[in-house]
């Protein structure tokens, strides 16, 4: 259990008592209601709120939608090449109009292009979220406070908190990452405490949490979306869920940018291990971010040919630049299937021979059960890829 907290790091925000567990009364008469939110049952990171009204007034609950999550025809092997940002968006929800991608038992993979924030609130109940900002910038309003959002954030939301994404005016693209275990930051860049270490490629301080705390002392009925599993619920409380007037603890939605990833460069060249950034059950999410080549004077910087031998590979690619890829495009997915090795396109290898640096910027998911490919994936698919590495190499 250890070994999966998470990200822990302290924070509060607002007014809460000086001893847990003790009454905290409010000015006009009687007291503040505790709420314990955390993972893992009592072992996990956790935080203590302090609302006005009880968390538990529920007035009723009702089916909302399913998911859909229609799959590509079963049997097809081959490498992908999917360019999702040309996909026409089914509508402007952050939450319901997300398309999916690609999904097994322990990632789930889509994309949302939100116009406006929904009129409802969300969670979700069973899985930790993270939504890579392509493009845009906003605000994430939660239980825990607001926190601003801008072009290249990761926002992890574990499971269980209630929130809402706010968008601002222009251009928003979502990749967002759903994750049957929690998100963490990988082991062996943490101490037996949990701090981040001199080596990891990030630190505590580029970590950003909710900064503003806005108290919600409204009545009413409130429409939480809840989803569990592929299921929407309609959850509906009798007062406003952000009516937290002070909490603190180890569990809260946060934010990293990719631009904030320090890249661990050598001589020669470095595995794809040295760009993780998150793990979860069963996959670990990798950032690539511009950097200097490898200062071997004989180095390659391309990767080598490897075989995706019990994983499957997922590249996002946030730019249109890639040392060992061409033809991709902002917004592409490239998808590498266990069972069929890949590697540089021809002319990519020697080419990458004498140069200095990149400025490609991507983010990579690698699962360890293979993923189902959505059949909305195939509007977008590039069928000449599984060939780009037929023809010559350049003399």
């Amino acid at each position: 259990t250890s070994r999966k907290v998470g990200m822990p790091f302290y924070h509060k925000l607002g007014d809460f008592p000086a001893k847990r567990h003790v009454a905290f009364r409010k000015e006009g008469g009687g007291i503040h209601f505790e709420h314990l939110m955390g993972n893992l049952g009592f072992t996990g990171l956790q935080s203590l709120l302090y609302t006005l009204r009880r968390p538990t007034t529920v007035k009723s609950i009702e089916p909302g939608w399913v998911e859909s999550r229609e799959a590509a025809p079963a049997g097809d092997l081959r490498m992908r090449h999917l360019r999702t940002h040309r996909l026409p968006s089914p509508g402007g929800s952050p939450v319901r109009d997300r398309v999916p991608l690609l999904w097994n038992d322990d990632v789930a993979m889509s994309l949302a292009r939100p116009t406006a924030a929904d009129p409802f609130l969300y969670r979700n109940a069973r899985a930790d979220e993270v939504i890579y900002v392509t493009r845009g910038s906003g605000i994430l309003e939660s239980q825990f406070g607001n926190l601003k959002d801008r072009e290249g954030d990761y926002l992890v939301i574990p499971r269980g908190i209630i929130h809402r994404v706010v968008p601002d005016a222009g251009d928003q693209i979502q990749f967002v990452m759903e994750s049957r275990g929690n998100i963490r930051t990988p082991k062996r860049y943490r101490n037996h405490h949990g701090q981040l270490l001199e080596h990891s490629p990030f630190c505590e301080r580029d970590l950003r949490p909710p900064e503003e705390l806005v108290v919600h002392d409204e009545v009413g009925d409130f429409e939480i979306v809840t989803k569990v599993e592929q299921n929407f619920h309609r959850v509906i409380l009798d007062h406003h869920p952000f009516d937290t007037v002070g909490w603190d603890g180890y569990y809260f939605p946060w934010a990293f940018s990719i631009h904030d990833f320090e890249p661990i460069v050598g001589r020669v060249h470095q595995p794809p291990p040295v760009h993780q950034t998150f793990e979860g059950d069963g996959f670990v999410v990798c950032s690539f971010v511009p950097r200097l080549y490898d200062f071997h004077p004989e180095a390659v910087p391309a990767p080598y040919n490897h075989s995706n031998v019990m994983t499957d590979e997922v590249l996002y690619y946030c730019n249109d630049e890639f040392m060992s890829r061409a033809g991709i495009e902002t917004g592409s997915i490239t998808h590498h299937p266990d069972g069929l090795p890949h590697g540089p396109q021809p002319g990519r290898t020697e080419a990458s021979i004498g140069q200095e640096k990149t400025d490609e910027l991507a983010v990579m998911v690698d699962t360890f059960k293979p993923l189902t490919v959505s059949r909305y994936a195939l509007d977008c698919e590039d069928l000449d890829y599984p060939g780009s590495w037929l023809g010559e190499d350049p003399k």
